[in-house]
């Protein structure tokens, strides 16, 4: 089941497409990756699917009906890449009044945020004032700013942002926890290797157009070009390497990285290597990285506009 669906979305500035005709649906419970490089049009879609601006066509349907802003947004909790703390106020007074602008009873607020204060180890910032933390404990702030009301949806902009590496798995764990309890996450953020680790979905636009959308998994499989690594232990002499089943890529140091013909099986590969008496000793299929596709495909929507610029 969909917790969002988002339905041939448009939004025009002047003669800016800055979102044109695209849609997507994200499963409750699910980490959905939003992913595009800077201009795509990424934040024009969280500002429609947050109810900040309206879109020009399309529909956004919310919990199998469609979205209404005044009362859905208190299932929403948005972090934005920039932070948006008042930078004077103190640090306990502050997530207090923005858990009550979500709609949680004073008493209820406090309660939560001495549980997450607490969680979090940030208990004696109770009386610091925002300027006087870090970049890094600013955003671990926000993080519980933005979850305390238990949305139904958290869109988080690149949440890992000046976080050390003890701070941002302390974060990312939280992430899976809220997954694995239903709650349903858009991740945006530019670090590809994040997105391999995080999410299960993603969707990739570029220039207002969708390029791409699905499961991770799925999306690698698609773009696989049939490469694997075969480890040996003995490296073989080049006559008993020559076969129709595969070509040599690449040598590396005890292993061949060999592309596979399309007439030619994985068994097919490792039946040579045992027939010419070569001793395997690991097989793995090289898939591309979420990085490489990123790339790949904004080159060729990059190549495509060039073309049409053109003529």
């Amino acid at each position: 089941m969909n917790l969002l669906e988002v339905r041939h979305l448009k939004k025009y500035y002047a003669t800016h497409k800055a979102v044109d005709d695209i849609s997507f649906d994200i499963p409750k419970g699910s980490i959905f990756g939003l992913l595009g490089p800077n201009g795509a049009g990424k934040t024009t879609l969280l500002r429609m699917i947050t109810g900040i601006f309206y879109p020009d066509e399309g529909e956004i349907c919310f919990n199998d009906r469609p979205f209404d802003p005044q009362k859905d947004i208190h299932a929403i909790g948005y972090m934005p890449e920039e932070r948006g703390l008042y930078k004077k106020m103190k640090v306990g007074d502050q997530v207090l009044y923005l858990a009550q602008l979500k709609g949680l009873p004073e008493k209820a607020a406090r309660e939560k945020v001495d549980y997450w204060f607490n969680k979090f180890e940030i208990s004696g910032w109770w009386n610091k004032k925002v300027e006087e933390l870090s970049k890094g404990m600013q955003q671990k702030v926000q993080f519980i700013s933005t979850i305390l009301h238990n949305p139904a949806l958290l869109i988080l902009d690149e949440p890992f942002s000046g976080l050390d590496p003890l701070n941002a798995n302390l974060i990312k764990q939280e992430i899976f926890d809220l997954s694995r309890s239903g709650t349903t996450i858009i991740f945006s953020t530019h670090r590809m290797e994040q997105v391999e680790e995080i999410c299960d979905r993603i969707v990739l636009v570029n220039k207002g157009h969708k390029l791409l959308d699905g499961e991770v998994h799925a999306i690698k499989q698609t773009f696989k070009e049939h490469l694997f690594r075969v480890g040996v232990g003995v490296m073989p002499n080049f006559a008993q390497m020559a076969t129709h089943h595969f070509t040599i890529v690449k040598q590396e140091d005890h292993a061949y990285i060999v592309k596979l013909n399309e007439d030619s099986s994985t068994n097919d590969l490792l039946l040579h290597f045992i027939r010419q008496d070569i001793p395997v000793t690991y097989f793995e299929e090289i898939l591309p990285t979420i990085n490489e596709i990123f790339i790949t495909q904004v080159q060729k929507t990059a190549g495509y506009a060039k073309d049409m610029a053109d003529h």
